[in-house]
């Protein structure tokens, strides 16, 4: 029986881009199989309104420079989508194909937006996505409200939200914080990730 880790998230989040890589990269070496679940925390519901481009790319440069990653170098203002709802529902059809779909498809996304410079919000590009990975887009966003009432419910706090069963974590790849002039600190956080990475192991 698999084990599986939900990720509560949104496509234009940097925080989660950093640190799924690094939830999956340990995955795929682990001895048992678990299936990496991203579901659908669109940020303009939460928020009332998309996450503007400016204040993302302060937050990617930020984390660029502290963590040392290339995660963001292809990030564009000009090619910033208006909406992650048909995204989300892109990668919510891929879970339906199978696990591993989703979890291509999720990364994927995030990889067109921060490192290709592709708008996502664009229905040409997610068609592209789509048809690299054999997958037929739903036409609405039902799994995507579903997912959001989910995590409505369970008390998700921002993004990315990881659940293993009833154990959650917030962002355990980072220790993210503010200095005294408001700015943005990050780190990897090694033990965080470790006692996430136990719960899987477990």
């Amino acid at each position: 029986m698999n084990t599986t880790v939900e990720v509560f998230a949104d496509i234009t989040c940097p925080f989660t881009h950093v640190g799924l890589k690094r939830v999956i990269e340990h995955v795929s070496i682990l001895d048992h199989p678990v299936d990496v679940v991203v579901r659908a925390w669109p940020l303009e519901w939460v928020n009332g309104s998309a996450l503007d481009v400016a204040p993302v790319q302060v937050k990617a440069a930020a984390l660029s420079e502290q963590l040392g990653v290339d995660d963001f170098a292809g990030l564009r203002p000009d090619h910033w989508p208006s909406t992650t709802l048909p995204a989300l529902e892109l990668a919510a059809a891929a879970y339906g194909v199978d696990a591993a779909t989703g979890m291509a498809v999720s990364l994927a996304l995030r990889v067109a937006l921060f490192e290709q410079g592709r708008d996502v919000g664009d229905l040409n590009v997610l068609a592209e996505i789509a048809a690299e990975h054999g997958v037929t887009p739903h036409d609405e966003s039902i799994a995507v409200r579903a997912d959001y009432e989910d995590g409505l419910a369970r008390g998700v706090s921002g993004s990315p939200h990881f659940w293993v069963g009833d154990t959650n974590f917030f962002c355990p790849a980072l220790d993210l914080g503010h200095d005294a002039e408001n700015h943005l600190t990050a780190r990897f956080d090694p033990d965080s990730l470790a006692q996430f990475f136990a719960t899987i192991d477990d």
